[in-house]
């Protein structure tokens, strides 16, 4: 069993993901809100080590959502949710897109097939 996780910046695709993995017979996922590093650090203040002009480019210019979705598939289930994901996505190379990778899973208790 393998864990893909995404973490997608564009959150105004989420449901055009889980539709088209729907569609394509994946029963279930999960979605978590997420918020970046940067972000966080833009607005903790001064103590933090930052260029004041970086502080305030970060803050004005990150997209402070993400989702983090995670679902639990089969081997041979993989490739096929990675390229649906990157078909609604895009180019995962292209900034502020999202990032995705894959655990291997040692057991599972509560999966349904």
């Amino acid at each position: 069993m393998k864990l893909l996780v995404f973490i997608l910046k564009k959150v105004e695709l989420q449901d055009e993901i889980f539709l088209r993995l729907a569609k394509a017979g994946f029963k279930g996922g999960t979605v978590l809100d997420g918020k970046g590093m940067a972000n966080t650090l833009a607005h903790l203040g001064e103590d933090v080590p930052m260029f004041g002009g970086l502080r305030h480019i970060i803050s004005e210019f990150t997209n402070y959502e993400s989702k983090v979705m995670m679902l639990v598939l089969k081997e041979n289930q993989l490739q096929t949710a990675k390229n649906i994901i990157k078909e609604v996505t895009g180019d995962l190379k292209a900034p502020n897109t999202g990032i995705m990778f894959v655990i291997d899973i040692e057991e599972v208790e509560g999966y349904k097939d």
